[in-house]
């Protein structure tokens, strides 16, 4: 099959029968943006199956990808078809991803998961915005689960928390006090906390430290009746890679059973509209700027004021 000569409309048919030539072209699409990216998000939409979505977030060197390299060996010894989305930062010369995860996970995922490593392109939360239609896509094409696996950018991207359905964070011996991790974000995203490199010293210390931050969030109403589990890991040898799995499926049970589940996927679909929105409008006026400034002595408020009123509608009452 030429995959380079069929349409948008034969590749998804491709994709979605098990094509990864196809999906890989379709994934692309999705990244470039444009007309066919929304092609392929209106199919895809109305194909999803439910698949999880869990993110796999921390600082950079906790070992995110040492973590989802040995759920890649593990998952489809349970029937599982796992896909990654690997978001790397951008290459300064091409825009592109600079690929170090999928290097790094490639020789794990054989024929029953698959890896596609994706630019943040500058997104300042750490995610690029073709993640959600790569997830919908991975979804539509039957694999289950979907795993976003982040840049990591120093401090936890909360932003992980709008596109995935079950949100881990990875903390290594070390990493900080309960202070810092309210800082970075931790309480808000983590519905499963990882202590990777538990082999090393401090690890209990650093347990001990999330355990007092959690009974601090449930004094506050933070989590509600949710706490979330603190999990020891080595991944570099598979140490408790089972007990996070089971974490994580104990998540999605409470989600099913508590009706949290839908509450976030209609926030993610929020979340996914707004980012569009972000994306097309900066394009509008980026456009209107151009053709709008002039040398002349208007100030930045009245340049702006101007541009809102042509965007929103001209027949309307000049804004006051």
């Amino acid at each position: 099959m030429s995959i380079g000569n069929l349409s948008i409309d034969d590749l998804m048919d491709a994709g979605l029968a098990g094509n990864r030539r196809a999906l890989g072209r379709l994934l692309t699409m999705i990244e470039n943006g444009g007309a066919p990216a929304n092609d392929i998000a209106n199919r895809s939409h109305r194909a999803q199956r439910g698949a999880p979505v869990i993110g796999i977030t921390g600082a950079p060197g906790a070992g995110k990808s040492t973590l989802t390299g040995q759920l890649l060996r593990r998952l489809p010894a349970l029937g599982l078809r796992p896909a990654v989305i690997a978001v790397d930062p951008s290459s300064p010369l091409t825009g592109g991803a600079i690929l170090g995860d999928r290097v790094r996970m490639d020789d794990v995922a054989g024929d029953n998961g698959f890896i596609r490593s994706v630019a943040t392109r500058g997104h300042a939360g750490g995610l690029a915005l073709s993640v959600p239609g790569c997830a919908r896509l991975f979804d539509a094409a039957g694999f289950d689960p979907v795993l976003i696996e982040t840049v990591g950018v120093g401090q936890v991207e909360v932003d992980v928390a709008g596109a995935a359905d079950t949100t881990v964070v990875v903390v290594n011996p070390g990493w900080g006090d309960a202070v810092q991790a309210n800082k970075a974000g931790l309480l808000e995203v983590a519905d499963v906390f990882v202590i990777n490199k538990a082999d090393r010293a401090g690890a209990n210390d650093t347990r001990r430290d999330l355990d007092l931050m959690l009974d601090l969030s449930h004094v506050s109403g933070l989590h509600g009746e949710y706490r979330p589990p603190i999990v020891m890991t080595t991944a570099t040898d598979g140490e408790g890679i089972d007990a996070l799995w089971d974490a994580v499926e104990a998540h999605r049970n409470y989600l099913n059973h508590s009706g949290e589940l839908n509450r976030r996927r209609k926030k993610r679909f929020r979340f996914e509209v707004a980012s569009r929105m972000n994306d097309q409008l900066a394009e509008i006026v980026a456009t209107l700027t151009d053709s709008t400034i002039a040398d002349d002595d208007r100030s930045p408020a009245e340049v702006s004021r101007e541009l809102l009123e042509r965007m929103l509608n001209p027949a309307h009452e000049r804004l006051r």
